[in-house]
């Protein structure tokens, strides 16, 4: 059974258009270069790494899983120092790309709380 999320976003074409244009913001955004800086210059892979967590995450296909395993978050994120900040310029640019690819307001409501639950996860550094 598939969760209701990545089928109501509008399944892998609308993740895919999500996770490019949170890149494009993040590369852009004056406000996130901290979160920019933590990245490698190519974000190509970046972006393959979020769109197949993305996917299996809102319930659709378990891409990630499939290829590297459990996600680990926040084993995987130790190495980078993420604090309030950083997961507020995270949230920002995932918000403006929920915005820009048209999810609909109560969904975008719904994703935004559980991401943020996520992001906020991801904190490791004392402030």
């Amino acid at each position: 059974m598939t969760n209701p999320h990545y089928e109501r976003l509008g399944g892998e074409a609308t993740v895919r258009r999500l996770v490019d244009r949170f890149y494009v913001l993040m590369d852009t955004l004056p406000e996130a270069q901290d979160i920019r800086r933590m990245h490698p210059q190519d974000l190509g892979e970046s972006a393959d790494k979020l769109f197949m967590f993305l996917s299996g995450w809102l319930g659709g296909p378990q891409l990630y899983v499939e290829k590297h395993g459990h996600p680990r978050l926040r084993q995987r994120h130790m190495p980078f120092p993420i604090g309030s900040a950083e997961r507020d310029q995270w949230m920002l640019c995932m918000r403006q790309a929920m915005e820009d690819v048209g999810v609909p307001d109560d969904l975008r409501t719904e994703l935004e709380q559980a991401l943020f639950r996520t992001a906020d996860f991801m904190r490791n550094k004392a402030e």
